[in-house]
């Protein structure tokens, strides 16, 4: 699928790269689009890990989640298996919302506790963000909307917490340290 694309990759070919056969393949997945979501699934709890590492260090809660949805809409106009699956919006906001929402509400809640957001429904927030991500996403890496327009995007997502567009640009703005490389995260708290 990250050579050919979802359309044009078939399930034989999926499990001859898998070394396994078809029907097996198709005992866990009944098409590739829900192979594809599988994977994707994987792959935004995988990065839901890799960011909580590197955030664990922050003191500011308001930090955390900003730093969050850049490292998400980084990662999903630049990663291929992402950008393949971003015309299926509704699908992949859903699926974000369910394997990073955990991870994201929870951060919305401790800024607000903290005083920093002003948000009463952190699950609306959180999933009018996969929604706004995913567009936005789409419309970069589709040419519609410059890669220059992120650090925009991203403050007028935060701008959806309450804390206004100058906290936001500077939340948007702070350095952002790198994430240690796929497969070298943390395993998730027990």
């Amino acid at each position: 699928m990250t050579d050919k694309g979802v359309e044009a990759a078939t399930m034989l070919e999926i499990a001859e790269r898998a070394d396994v056969g078809a029907g097996t393949v198709y005992n866990y997945f009944k098409s590739k689009d829900e192979l594809a979501i599988a994977v994707l699934e994987n792959l935004m709890h995988d990065l839901a890990l890799r960011i909580e590492e590197v955030t664990d260090t922050f003191e500011d809660p308001a930090q955390v989640y900003a730093f969050g949805i850049r490292t998400v809409l980084d990662t999903a106009t630049s990663d291929l298996r992402w950008a393949q699956m971003l015309n299926r919006s509704e699908v992949i906001a859903d699926a974000m919302f369910r394997m990073m929402g955990p991870f994201a509400i929870r951060d919305l809640r401790l800024a607000s506790q903290a005083g920093r957001f002003e948000v009463s429904n952190a699950e609306l927030v959180w999933r009018l963000t996969t929604h706004a991500l995913i567009g936005a996403s789409l419309a970069i890496t589709t040419g519609q909307v410059p890669a220059s327009a992120s650090d925009q995007i991203i403050v007028r997502l935060l701008c959806m917490t309450g804390i206004g567009a100058n906290a936001a640009t500077e939340l948007a703005g702070r350095p952002r340290p790198a994430l240690k490389p796929e497969g070298k995260g943390k395993q998730p708290k027990t």
